[in-house]
C-alpha cells in the first residue's frame, strides 16, 4: 500500500521514492562474481546485457546502435531523428556540440524543422541490418501509424512507441487517433510503449499486448518535464507500481510475462542495480552514453522534447573540450573504469552489486532486498 499523505484540507498525494533513496540489503549469502549473469531475453531477441540506449540523437547513430548491439545491449534508432531527417547530419552533430548552452534549443528548433523523410528510414533500417544486430527504432505515438508500416516493410525487429507520457487510450475531438491495442494486434513484430507512470498506466499498456513497457519519463538533470508540465515520476516507485502490474497481468493473462525497462534516474552502475531490484527487466541508457567517445555529438546531451517547435522541455549540455579523456562505449559499459562514481564499467558495476547481495540472474535480482532511511 502506497503511503498517502494530507498536504491540505481535502487533498491527499502519494508519497514516491526515488531510486537515490533507496539501497540493496545484501541477503545471507554472497555468490561469485564469475556465476552471475547478466543475460536478458525479450521476446526472441536474447542479449548479453540488459541495457537499452535511449533513442537521442545525441547517443544513438546507425553506428553507435550497431556497435551497442555488438557489445550485447540494444540500440534504439529514433526515426523522428536527424539521422532520418538528414542524408547525413554529421556536421549538425558537430555544430551542436560546439553549440553553447543558452543558444541550444533555438538552434535545435531550426535544425528538427526539416521534415523526416520515409526512405531514409528504410536506409537506416537496411544499414543497422547489415551491421547483424537486434534493429530497433522509435517513433512518437503522434506519427506511429504512418511511420510504422515502412518500419516493418524494412525489416525491424523491434518497434518502440515511446513519447513522454503515453497511454493505451488516447482521446482526441480531432478526428482518428492511434488505438494502441489494436494497432499491436495487426503489427507483425514485437513492441515496445511507454512511458508509464503508475500501475494503472502499465496495466492498460500491458493490456495492448505489447512485449515491453517502459516505465519513467527520462527524467534527469537535463530534463525540464517537471518545470514545464508539472509531471515527475519517482522511478522506485513507479518501477515496483509496474512490476506489481505485470504480475496481476500475468495472472489475469495466465502467464504473459510483459518487460519493464526504466528510462528515468539511471545515472550510474548503482542505480541500474536498484533499478532491476525494484522490478526492471533493464534499463534505457541516456545522458551515461553521451560521455563515450562512439556518441555523435562528442559528449553534447539533450532530450528529443528538448527541440519541440512550441514548448521545448530540457536543457543542452554542451559537448566536451579536446583535452577530455573519452572512454569508449565499451568501457562505458563492461571497463575498465578509470573513475570511482559509477559512470563506467556499468554492467561490471550491476554483476557485483548481484554477487554481493547472492544473485545470479536478472530475474532472481527483481528478489534483492530494498531499505531506506
Amino acid at each position: 500500500m502506497r503511503e498517502l499523505v494530507e498536504i491540505g484540507p481535502g487533498k491527499i498525494v502519494a508519497r514516491g521514492w526515488r531510486l537515490s533513496e533507496v539501497a540493496l540489503v545484501p541477503s545471507r549469502r554472497t555468490r561469485d562474481i564469475d556465476d552471475v549473469s547478466t543475460e536478458w531475453q525479450m521476446d526472441a531477441y536474447r542479449f548479453e546485457i540488459p541495457a537499452v540506449g535511449h533513442p537521442s540523437d545525441a547517443t544513438m547513430s546507425p553506428a553507435s546502435v550497431i556497435e551497442m548491439g555488438r557489445l550485447g545491449g540494444l540500440g534504439v534508432l529514433n526515426a523522428e531523428g536527424l539521422w532520418c531527417r538528414y542524408v547525413d547530419p554529421t556536421s549538425l552533430l558537430k555544430e551542436l556540440a560546439d553549440t553553447p548552452a543558452e543558444s541550444a534549443v533555438e538552434r535545435l528548433q531550426e535544425i528538427y524543422s526539416e521534415p523526416v523523410k520515409p526512405e531514409l528510414i528504410s536506409e537506416r533500417i537496411a544499414e543497422i541490418r547489415a551491421g547483424g544486430v537486434t534493429t530497433a527504432i522509435r517513433m512518437s505515438p503522434q506519427h506511429t501509424a504512418e511511420l510504422a508500416p515502412l518500419a516493418v516493410e524494412a525489416g525491424v525487429d523491434l518497434l518502440v512507441i515511446q513519447g513522454t507520457i503515453v497511454s493505451a487510450e488516447h482521446v482526441s475531438s480531432n478526428g482518428d487517433v492511434l488505438n494502441l491495442k489494436q494497432f499491436i494486434a495487426d503489427l507483425d513484430v514485437p513492441v515496445v510503449v511507454g512511458g508509464a507512470t503508475n500501475y494503472k498506466t502499465a496495466m492498460h499498456l500491458m493490456r495492448t499486448g505489447a512485449a515491453g513497457v517502459i516505465v519513467g519519463v527520462g527524467s534527469d538533470d537535463w530534463s525540464t518535464t517537471d518545470t514545464v508540465l508539472g509531471i515527475d515520476v519517482p522511478m522506485a516507485s513507479a518501477i515496483v507500481e509496474a512490476a506489481a502490474a505485470r504480475r496481476d497481468y500475468l495472472d489475469e493473462t495466465g502467464g504473459r510475462y510483459v518487460h519493464l525497462i526504466a528510462d528515468g534516474e539511471i545515472t550510474n552502475s548503482g542505480a541500474i542495480a536498484k533499478a532491476i531490484a525494484c522490478g526492471a527487466d533493464a534499463v534505457m541508457l541516456g545522458s551515461i552514453l553521451a560521455d563515450a567517445a562512439e556518441s555523435p555529438a562528442a559528449g553534447a546531451w539533450w532530450h528529443s522534447a528538448a527541440s519541440h517547435p512550441k514548448l521545448p522541455r530540457g536543457r543542452f549540455r554542451p559537448g566536451d573540450s579536446g583535452d577530455v579523456e573519452v572512454p569508449d562505449l565499451e568501457a562505458v559499459l563492461y571497463g575498465p573504469s578509470n573513475s570511482s562514481d559509477g559512470s563506467q564499467n556499468l554492467f561490471g558495476g550491476l554483476r557485483r552489486a548481484m554477487a554481493k547481495t547472492g544473485y545470479t540472474s536478472v530475474k532472481e535480482f527483481q528478489k534483492a532486498g530494498l531499505v531506506t532511511a
